[in-house]
């Protein structure tokens, strides 16, 4: 699974970890990805959706409804 959100396109970031001695080697930061299932009242159906922590409170904010119509818009299979 990938680490990247459906709703809001977060991504893993890139960088630098840097140790007492100053070495410097490569690192990513991972968004907080996790497997969310939702039930679609005007479909009767559930979906599931690979979102970060903030696409969940997106959705509790706009509703299920809304962000499939934004997803579908944007042209991403759901």
């Amino acid at each position: 699974m990938s680490a990247h959100c459906q709703v809001t396109g977060r991504k893993p970031g890139f960088g630098k970890s840097v140790s007492h001695s100053h070495v410097r080697t490569n690192r990513r930061w991972d968004p907080n990805i996790q497997r969310k299932t939702y039930f679609l009242p005007s479909e009767g159906r559930r979906i599931t959706l690979r979102l970060s922590a903030t696409g969940i409170k997106t959705i509790d904010r706009d509703g299920i409804e809304a962000v499939v119509a934004r997803l579908r818009a944007r042209g991403e299979k759901i």
